[in-house]
């Protein structure tokens, strides 16, 4: 007799073990019919899956999101299976779920074309429609490596052949098709209706450079066509608000092979930039934070004391002098340690909280660089938290406050909560381990956050909070995070004079707020579609002539504008005022200012917004007010 647990509670009984697809049917047809997995006692399983034991056990549908992530899954399948129709010659490697989709790498003689992925598409489709029985095998591993090599699928057989003896092998066939994959699939090809293939890229075998370059197609998957639809037209969406083409639009940046992965900030985008930062130093002014700054190079030694010289020393760009090695620093953390050991610390200084605009560098592979929301080199918004354990919760309650309100001047308001437990490399002991996720879980429910856990994703030193924000068009973006670290102090010998006059080791709350204020700047572009809100923009109003005749009045404007602190600039060229209207709007400016003889004569000024909407004429002062409300506003 087995019962199997369902999720409401109930429970059904079978006299012999059972198939997850068995208990669907038992259930009603329509359940059945819609049946794409089961999670047995919590573990994702196909609907073969036979249970021989009492189990709890939830039927996957497409309305799941584990039913979205098996038939992506199963679609990379299907990509390779088509493939292989249509090609081959074609050798198969990896195919991973990824963000919204999934894509597949293979070895072929020629780089395969948009026509080819049209008609890769197609025979993918004819597939699905044919409802072709999805089957899971179990192969000794040296078989199955035979198998791939009698069939030419080489890359196939080094992965089978990397896998320790002792473990069993599970293959999955449809059709002539046959895969290794640990599984689980939906039940048959019919499941798969909603797809669309994107692009091909390069890709190295096992990601190593000095390996044969693949081709990855990349493919997305969805239950319902609607929510494809919805996806693809973000997408456009997306392509629309490139930060890289608004940086050239709006002549903000720019990048060039000589400095790969670093960014030339020209005087429009260096302004956003200092708004940036000169908005976060008065959070650090405000927040009882003391601004420091760091070497750029640091000693070996100290990284390895850190611990980055052997968990990160591949990212880092690491130099020599003297015959002594050094690094260029990756993070800020210990150098804020340094500023911290020099002196004796007393508990009535705790907490005491660093700030720094920190430059960093990181060796980041050349086909991950991307704009500058990917980059060598970048400036965080670093911020290191000395104090005592007991510290720990209040410190992060108000770091969480403090995130909301910078986010909510920026324009963003829907935040994602996820906290990174301890990963398997890793550094202190486990008790520590646990009070410190405990700090971050029990604070984030006294903020009245709502949050997911994220098991295995903390740093080597300690777990986290990771705060994500939804922009205007609803992607997401990981930008603050929280760290308790218990470990890094005592490496550094930190310590500090407790109230019965022992010595202690802090405990070091490592947080960011935007982090890389390249890649926020290029997030905020991408939101705003560049139009960004008066207190962020490069030029906040252009002042323009009708006729030569306020050429002074355009320079007594612009005068008063500088003087009251506006970022201003005026356009006194001899062309129509349809054509100036016309070019600094494509400018995203937020205001201009049209002034013309019956505006000189009256002292005031007639302005036009970004929205094309044409103000009524005010005096100076009173459009200047308007400016500081709107700026004290960030509206």
């Amino acid at each position: 007799m087995v019962a199997i647990t369902l999720p409401d509670g109930s429970v059904r009984k079978f006299d012999d073990p059972v198939s997850v697809a068995d208990v669907a049917a038992s259930i009603g047809p329509g359940l059945a019919k819609a049946a794409l997995g089961g999670k047995v006692d919590g573990k994702l399983v196909d609907t073969s899956f036979r249970i021989d034991q009492d189990a709890k056990l939830a039927i996957v549908t497409d309305k799941d999101p584990d039913g979205l992530d098996l038939i992506r899954h199963s679609t990379a399948h299907l990509l390779a299976y088509a493939v292989k129709e249509l090609f081959p010659d074609a050798q198969v490697t990896i195919g991973p779920v990824i963000e919204n989709g999934f894509y597949y790498d293979f070895s072929y003689k020629r780089p395969f074309t948009p026509e080819d992925l049209a008609a890769i598409e197609k025979r993918m489709a004819e597939i699905s429609k044919k409802d072709i029985p999805v089957h899971r095998e179990e192969w000794k591993r040296d078989e199955a490596v035979k198998f791939f090599h009698s069939i030419g699928e080489k890359y196939k057989a080094e992965i089978i052949a990397s896998i320790p003896s002792e473990e069993g092998i599970s293959l999955y066939r449809e059709g002539d098709f046959i895969d290794l994959c640990r599984g689980p699939h939906v039940p048959s090809t019919g499941k798969l209706k909603v797809f669309k293939l994107m692009k091909v890229a390069g890709a190295y075998w096992r990601g190593d450079h000095r390996n044969e370059m693949l081709q990855r197609i990349y493919g997305t998957a969805w239950a319902k066509k609607e929510d494809q639809d919805a996806y693809l037209h973000m997408l456009e969406e997306a392509e629309k608000r490139d930060h890289r083409r608004i940086g050239t639009q709006l002549d903000l940046f720019h990048l060039q092979d000589e400095a790969p992965g670093m960014v030339f900030w020209h005087p429009k985008g260096w302004a956003v930039w200092q708004q940036v930062e000169q908005y976060m130093r008065r959070v650090y002014q405000d927040n009882g934070y003391q601004e420091i700054r760091c070497p750029q190079i640091l000693s070996r030694s100290l990284w390895e004391k850190s611990g980055h010289w052997e968990n990160y020393k591949d990212n880092m760009f690491t130099t020599e002098s003297e015959k002594h090695d050094f690094a260029v620093k990756p993070m800020n953390c210990p150098g804020h340690v340094q500023v911290f050991n020099k002196g004796v610390r007393s508990y009535r200084e705790l907490p005491l909280r660093y700030g720094e605009f920190g430059a960093c560098h990181r060796n980041e592979p050349s086909g991950a660089l991307h704009g500058i929301m990917r980059v060598r080199g970048f400036t965080q918004d670093d911020g290191h938290i000395f104090c005592t354990e007991e510290q720990i919760l209040p410190e992060c309650v108000e770091y969480t406050a403090l995130l909301q309100r910078v986010y909510a001047d920026f324009g963003f308001k829907d935040i994602i909560y996820k906290v990174a437990t301890r990963p398997v490399k890793r550094v202190g002991q486990d008790a520590q381990w646990d009070i410190a996720e405990e700090a971050l879980m029990e604070s984030l429910r006294r903020s009245g956050c709502a949050f997911e856990v994220s098991p295995g994703e903390g740093a080597f030193y300690g777990p986290k909070i990771e705060y994500s924000l939804k922009d205007a068009i609803g992607r997401v973006w990981q930008l603050g995070t929280m760290q308790v670290d218990f470990n890094m102090p005592g490496a550094f010998g930190a310590e500090y004079v407790a109230e019965d006059n022992s010595r202690k080791v802090p405990v070091m709350l490592h947080r960011a707020i935007v982090g890389s204020f390249e890649r926020f700047i290029g997030i905020l572009l991408e939101s705003y579609a560049g139009a960004l809100p008066l207190w962020l923009a490069p030029v906040q109003v252009v002042v323009m002539n009708v006729t030569d005749r306020q050429e002074a009045y355009v320079r007594e404007v612009e005068a008063a504008l500088k003087a009251a602190g506006i970022r201003v600039d005026s356009d006194l060229r001899n062309e129509k005022i349809t054509y100036k209207i016309r070019e600094h709007s494509i400018q995203k400016l937020p205001y201009q200012l049209v002034l013309g003889d019956k505006e000189v004569a009256a002292k005031t000024v007639s302005a036009r917004t970004r929205s094309g909407e044409n103000l009524a004429p005010v005096p100076l002062e009173a459009f200047i007010s308007r400016l500081k409300s709107e700026v004290a506003d960030r509206t």
